[in-house]
This record gives C-alpha cells, structure tokens and sequence, in this order.
C-alpha cells in the first residue's frame, strides 16, 4: 500500500495511527501541501484523487480517500484489533465521538480554510487565531462531556479500549497543542490523549517522526 501523506496533517495522522494499530506495512509517499503552491493541487495528484486532500491510501485495486473512509475500509478487510465496538449502538457513539472531530473541528481549522482567511479574506493573524481557538474550544466542550459519560477509566474516549473516536482525538490535541489553545478546560481529553500517546501506534505516528518532517515542526 502507498500511504500519500503529508506529516502535519492531523487526517493523515489519523490514518498513520489505524494502520499502525492493525499492523498494516505501506510505503509513505510525501505530499508537500506548502512547496510551490502545494503538491496536492498537481495535475498528477489530483489524477490519484480528484479532492486534493491528503491522505489518500492505494490499495491496488483503488486509491481511497477521505481519512475516516480509510479507517473504515481498513476495519472492515483487517478487523483485529477492532476500532469499534460489537453493538450497534455502542459502533455508533464513538462513530459520533469520531465524527465530532472529523467533521465539526478539524474542517473549520484546516490548512485550506486558514489560508483563505490569512489570504482572500485578508483577516490578521490575531482574527485568524480567535477563529482558529473558538472552533477548537466549541468542539472540545461537547466533546470532554461525552468523555466523561463514556470512557471507562479515563484512558480512552470509550469504554476500556483503543477506538476510532481515541484515533481522531490525539491529533487533534496534538494541533491543538501547536495553536497554543488553552487545553485546561479538557482535563478528561488531555488524561486520555496523554495515555493514548504513550502507546506505541500513536508514539510512531506522531508528525515529528514522520519522513517528510520540516525540522523545528
């Protein structure tokens, strides 16, 4: 499998975590989203996936996009170590756990969207970063609480073990972290993301790690 990659995106992050918790080998092939305007808008890349987005996973027979479809993907064809739970009930909170990073966080404060308002928008950096804190803060309040509702000990964001919504969490902590957001409020999220990091698959994810790393980031 090709893993195209860029090592600060938090989706691709994502996926890094999950094919290191299943024990999948790929080969990382390195997307600059900076370099000459970015390497995602190439006609060569948009060829493998028309979004322009990384990540995006060739698995031979397609190239898969969109970092929870991957995930998905590879829970449904190598299902142990499970990422979601046996009940249907259970599958769809931390689906929703998982969704609230993916999909009510993580597009309001990517790359794309920050350029466009340090860019076309012609917001200042202090508009940017009070956009940038409020979205993180909106998502993480709703978030801590279903933490504390779910998590078992206070190791994971569900019950007593490793799940999809636990693989959405750490990066976006960990870009959080790079905001400098104040993450005090959270203290059930940063209990969780401190142990989650310590764990292997997440510790050899993490973007500083990763071959394409810029050095000081």
């Amino acid at each position: 499998m090709d893993l195209y990659t860029y090592f600060r995106s938090s989706a691709a992050f994502r996926v890094r975590i999950a094919l290191a918790i299943k024990n999948v080998s790929y080969r990382a092939v390195p997307v600059n989203l900076r370099l000459a305007g970015g390497e995602h808008r190439t006609a060569a890349y948009l060829e493998r996936n028309p979004q322009g987005l990384v990540p995006a996973l060739d698995v031979g027979a397609a190239v898969l996009s969109q970092s929870l479809a991957i995930i998905e993907y590879l829970e449904e064809t190598r299902p142990s170590p499970p990422l979601l739970p046996q009940g249907s009930l259970e599958r769809a909170q931390v689906r929703a756990m998982a969704l609230g990073v993916a999909c009510d966080i993580h597009p309001l404060n990517n790359l794309r969207v920050l350029e466009y308002l340090r860019g076309p928008l012609r917001q200042p950096q202090a508009a940017v970063q009070a956009w940038y804190e409020h979205w993180i803060a909106t998502g993480l309040n709703g978030l801590e609480s279903l933490a504390k509702r779910h998590s078992a000990a206070g190791r994971h964001l569900f019950g007593d073990s490793v799940t999809l919504a636990d693989v959405c969490l750490v990066p976006q902590i960990a870009n959080a972290r790079r905001f400098k957001c104040d993450l005090s409020l959270y203290p059930t999220l940063v209990g969780i993301d401190a142990h989650l990091a310590a764990l292997a698959p997440f510790a050899a994810s993490r973007p500083e790690l990763q071959p394409d790393a810029e050095p000081g980031n």
